[in-house]
């Protein structure tokens, strides 16, 4: 046990003289060395203990341990010994403060399950105080009104911190919800949806898609949504794998930039250039077919930039013909779209009033489906 005497000390049961202490105190440590200042400073924190945790008691109730709360204050204690200046005044007032503050701060950095600023935090145990106050005077709750009276605040700010109590101790997620059933809080609350962050996306896709020719729409489908190859495409349009590797190419690539656009830029089909070659046309009598037939032989792909030269063309042809009939030989066309059939459906009907024999021949199974659906499955060979 140490030689100097201690701080303060009084029998057991009764209360302590903390401020003619912490005065005892503050007058040896001055001249005392290192460990005897050490020895002094735990005698009068022993000595105040009680009277922190009887300040730690009046915040009980409060959704604390009781235990959590003499800790903090107990911190508290220590903080107003280390910082204790006789010249300013009562240690047991000077102490009661940095107590009383550090379990404040306690329940607003621990305590709240949700962010509410310490102004609200304040008011909100202000207003819990007032409410038993005035229950105990009123034999009733209070009123918005009078409780903003007894704290000398305006009706708003009571309202606010009632809402903000709410945020002291949010209802867990795991919670049951009534009495029978497993189920629990969180069940009944729907979960993000991924999915409406493209929402928005998937509409402008969408009306850009119809911007597309028919053929580009098609490939578009069969691959990224019937799981067709390439080569299955080619095979269902009569293509190279390649031409479609190039046209889910350039559709995808103009999609990107209508998307990036408020003014989404002209679609180039560019026909059959795409294999290196334009719309071919040639005009010949030919002896493969009988009684005469001028052919007109096309070749490359028949959209709205190669429509009109087909249209004119076999207008032309069957003007001319006379007595001859006109057979359009489709063999070496891949695709065909909805101004390319137009342009037979012309034809047709100068043909008609021309009284010229017009027919279709070896059109590819697409092209041909597309003429059928376009109800020109008569003029088919």
């Amino acid at each position: 046990m140490s030689g100097h005497k201690r701080a303060g000390t009084r029998p057991e049961g009764v209360l302590e003289d903390l401020d003619g202490a912490a005065l005892s105190y503050a007058a040896q440590i001055a001249d005392r060395p290192s460990a005897e200042r050490h020895g002094l400073r735990e005698d009068l924190v022993q000595l105040a203990l009680p009277f922190a945790g009887r300040l730690a008691r009046r915040y009980r109730g409060r959704g604390e341990p009781l235990e959590d709360l003499e800790q903090v204050a107990r911190l508290g204690l220590v903080k107003a010994v280390d910082r204790y200046d006789p010249e300013r005044g009562s240690f047991t007032a000077y102490a009661a403060v940095t107590i009383t503050g550090e379990i404040k701060r306690h329940f607003r950095d621990r305590t709240w399950g949700v962010h509410v600023p310490r102004r609200l935090q304040d008011l909100t145990i202000e207003v819990s105080q007032a409410t038993a106050v005035l229950t105990t005077e009123l034999s009733r709750s209070p009123t918005v009104a009078e409780l903003a009276a007894r704290l000398d605040t305006s009706e708003e700010d009571i309202l606010a911190a009632l809402e903000s109590a709410a945020g002291y101790t949010p209802a867990s997620l795991n919670g049951p919800v009534g009495d029978d059933g497993p189920a629990e809080l969180g069940d009944m609350f729907g979960a993000l949806d991924a999915d409406l962050e493209s929402v928005d996306d998937r509409l402008t896709v969408s009306g850009l898609l119809y911007r597309l020719p028919a053929r580009e729409r098609r490939i578009l489908a069969m691959r990224f949504y019937g799981n067709y190859t390439q080569s299955d495409i080619a095979a269902e349009f009569g293509i190279s794998q390649m031409h479609v590797s190039r046209l889910l190419s350039r559709t995808l690539t103009w999609l990107r930039q209508a998307m990036l656009t408020d003014t989404p830029p002209r679609w180039e089909s560019g026909g059959g250039q795409l294999d290196g070659q334009g719309l071919r046309l040639s005009v010949q009598r030919c002896g493969e077919y009988p009684g005469g037939w001028v052919v007109v032989a096309v070749g490359g792909e028949v959209d709205r930039d190669t429509a009109d030269q087909l249209r004119d063309v076999v207008v032309d042809t069957v003007t001319a013909a006379q007595s001859a009939d006109v057979i359009i030989d489709l063999e070496a066309v891949p695709f065909i779209d909805a101004a390319g059939i137009a342009a037979l459906l012309a034809s047709h009907e100068a043909a008609r009033r021309s009284t010229t024999r017009l027919r279709v021949a070896k059109a590819q199974p697409y092209v041909r489906r597309s003429l059928t659906v376009a109800g020109l499955a008569p003029l088919l060979e």
